[in-house]
């Protein structure tokens, strides 16, 4: 084993453990695949809350750590916390030939562990709006024979019909376009996000006419162009403040909220109840 395959395996074991993920299959994706192969070449800027650190030398090595790595460096976007993902990625139960979008897909790291998870039968579908990166994501995904990668919103319609749906970009709701893609038991996990601070990954499971909801975690993202509306937003700010979000246990998409509810959007809404 070389010297930067045993930094991937302990990453991997890493980033699962610590979330107390035990996917086996999904600690192997990680392991398997190369950060560096995604980020551009280094040094790198490494992301804290107090600005950014640059690695002393490009050695991919410095990747392997739990941390952000800057993707363009006059904005915000980065290439994930990696083990966020791993507990969203956990929670999504990818199965060896679904199909798979994902929306925000950066420079493709992500959806290069997703198409290891689907498998060489189970097509992936990528959407990045962002030009230059959707670029680089095809690029770094060429070699991914179930991958395609598209040039434009995950926000809009239409997108091809799937059994997981991943976004990695803040909404304000859970937008029909993605509803209305899931197959039957499909999940959707996306970021419900207020107009400041944190907010949540939001895991929505079709079950036959119903539509299962929890907050997987606590989560902070950039915000999706075409998915938020800025009052929604402002209210979700006091909705994250108070308690009973991990509570939430049902989605319904119509304007008759009841007592259990615990938020309430235009024409949808989260229910404390199964």
């Amino acid at each position: 084993m070389d010297r930067l395959q045993a930094h991937r395996n302990f990453f991997a074991k890493l980033i699962t453990a610590s979330n107390g993920v035990s996917d086996g299959s999904l600690r192997d994706a990680f392991a398997s695949t190369p950060r560096e192969d995604f980020v551009g070449p280094g040094p790198w800027k490494v992301l804290t809350s107090s600005g950014s650190v640059e690695t002393p030398t490009d050695d991919p090595a410095f990747l392997y750590q739990d941390v952000l790595i800057a993707l363009q460096p006059d904005s915000s976007i980065n290439n994930g916390q990696p083990s966020l993902h791993a507990l969203c990625l956990a929670a999504l139960h990818v199965k060896e030939g679904e199909t798979i979008v994902h929306v925000g897909a950066g420079s493709g790291y992500y959806t290069a562990i997703l198409s290891k998870l689907t498998g060489p039968a189970g097509p992936v579908f990528a959407y990045e709006i962002e030009a230059p990166l959707a670029r680089r994501a095809a690029e770094n995904l060429s070699p991914y024979s179930n991958v395609t990668v598209y040039p434009r919103s995950g926000s809009v319609g239409p997108l091809p019909a799937c059994d997981v749906l991943y976004v990695n970009a803040g909404a304000t709701s859970p937008l029909d376009v993605w509803l209305d893609s899931l197959l039957p038991r499909g999940r959707l996990l996306f970021p419900l996000t207020p107009a400041e601070g944190f907010g949540g990954m939001l895991l929505v499971t079709r079950v036959a006419r119903r539509l299962k909801a929890r907050f997987v975690t606590r989560a902070l993202f950039i915000p999706c162009i075409g998915g938020r509306d800025n009052e929604t937003a402002r209210r979700l700010v006091e909705a994250f403040k108070r308690p009973g979000f991990s509570s939430v246990r049902s989605l319904h998409r119509d304007n008759s909220p009841d007592d259990s509810c615990w938020f309430a959007g235009d024409g949808w809404w989260l229910s404390m109840r199964d």
